[in-house]
C-alpha cells in the first residue's frame, strides 16, 4: 500500500482538480506552474512526494492545448525524478486524439505520438473519460482506465425522461455510446447518417430510426465546431421530434460553435461535463448546462489508490 495519496494539477482545469480533492477530503499538492521570461514553461512540485501515490489531473484541452500538454509532461517528469512510488496521469480530456490512424500520406498518428510522450515522461497509469477512439488505449504500454460519462449524465437526462424520449447517435461511429444511454433510459435508438467532406465540416443526410413525437437526445463524445450537432438537430426536427437536446462529454466549442448553438432553432439545450472548463462559455450561451465529473474521477482515484475495482464504476 502506498504511504500517501497526492493530487497535483497544472493550469488547464484547476477547478476540476479542487472538486476531486473536495470529494476525497484532501488538499491539492502545491505546484508552481508558470513561465520563464522567454516563454518556456516552469514547473516545480512544492511538497515531498517520495514513495507517494501521485495523481496528476491535467486535461490537454483548449484554449492552450500545447501549453497544457507540455505542463503535463513536465509535471510527470518532475514527479518521476522526485521518487514518487507511482504516478498516474488523470487526463479527463485527451487531446490530439482525432488523428488515431493514418488516413492520408505523410500524416502523423498524433494520438500515438502523444501517448509515447506521456509514457516516456513518467506516467505509469492513465485515467481518461470517453476517449475519442477506443483503440487509443492500446497506444499506451501501461494500464488505461477509460471511464464513461454516462453515470453523471443519467440523472439530468432522466428529467427529460418524464416525456417520451429517443436517444440519437450523430453518426455510425457513436452507436455503442448511444446504445449505453438508450439501455439505461429504456429508450429507443436512432442514428443520423452523415458524410464528412473534410475536417470540422460534416453534412447530415437522413435519419435511421423514429423520433416522431419524442424528445430527441443527441449523445456524443465531443462538440467541436457544432456543425454536425446543429445539422443533426435540424434533421431530427424535420422528422417530427418535439424537442432536441444534446448531451456530450467534452465541450471543445471552438470557432463558430457558440454562435451556431445560439442560432439553432432546433437545439434547445446542450448538456456537457467539466472535463474542459466552461465558465466563460456559460455567459455566452444560455443553452449550455454543465455537470461535473469530479465525483466520478474522485471515486476512480480512491479505488485505484486502495487497490479496489475500477470496473464497478462503468455503466
Amino acid at each position: 500500500m502506498f504511504s500517501d495519496l497526492k493530487i497535483v494539477t497544472g493550469s488547464s482545469n484547476p477547478d476540476l482538480a479542487k472538486g476531486i480533492c473536495d470529494y476525497l477530503g484532501c488538499q491539492l499538492t502545491p505546484t508552481l506552474a508558470t513561465t520563464f521570461s522567454d516563454g518556456e514553461l516552469r514547473i516545480e512540485i512544492g511538497d515531498n512526494v517520495r514513495g507517494d501515490d501521485v495523481f496528476v489531473v491535467q486535461p490537454t484541452c483548449p484554449p492552450a492545448v500545447n501549453r497544457n500538454l507540455v505542463q503535463l509532461l513536465l509535471m510527470l517528469d518532475a514527479l518521476k525524478r522526485a521518487s514518487a512510488e507511482r504516478v498516474t496521469a488523470v487526463i479527463p480530456y485527451y487531446g490530439y486524439a482525432r488523428q488515431d490512424r493514418k488516413v492520408s500520406p505523410r500524416a502523423p498518428i498524433s494520438a500515438k505520438a502523444v501517448a509515447d510522450f506521456i509514457s516516456v515522461a513518467g506516467a505509469q497509469r492513465i485515467v481518461t473519460i470517453d476517449v475519442h477512439a477506443g483503440q487509443i488505449q492500446g497506444f499506451f504500454n501501461c494500464p488505461v482506465d477509460n471511464l464513461f460519462a454516462v453515470p453523471v449524465m443519467l440523472d439530468i437526462l432522466r428529467q427529460e425522461g418524464k416525456e417520451d424520449i429517443a436517444i440519437v447517435s450523430p453518426d455510425a461511429g457513436g452507436v455503442e455510446r448511444a446504445r449505453a444511454y438508450a439501455e439505461q433510459l429504456d429508450a429507443p435508438l436512432a442514428i443520423v447518417a452523415k458524410r464528412r467532406d473534410k475536417p470540422n465540416q460534416a453534412q447530415a443526410l437522413h435519419l435511421i430510426g423514429d423520433v416522431k413525437g419524442k424528445v430527441a437526445i443527441i449523445v456524443d463524445d465531443m462538440i467541436d465546431t457544432a456543425g454536425t450537432l446543429c445539422a443533426g438537430a435540424d434533421v431530427l426536427m424535420n422528422n417530427g421530434a418535439t424537442k432536441v437536446v444534446a448531451c456530450a462529454t467534452h465541450a471543445v466549442l471552438s470557432g463558430p460553435a457558440i454562435d451556431r448553438i445560439n442560432a439553432s432553432e432546433a437545439l434547445k439545450e446542450v448538456i456537457v461535463t467539466d472535463t474542459i472548463p466552461q465558465s466563460d462559455r456559460l455567459e455566452r450561451c444560455s443553452k449550455l448546462k454543465v455537470v461535473s465529473v469530479a465525483a466520478l474521477l474522485g471515486k476512480t482515484i480512491h479505488n485505484i489508490h486502495t487497490g479496489s475495482s475500477v470496473s464497478v464504476l462503468f455503466v
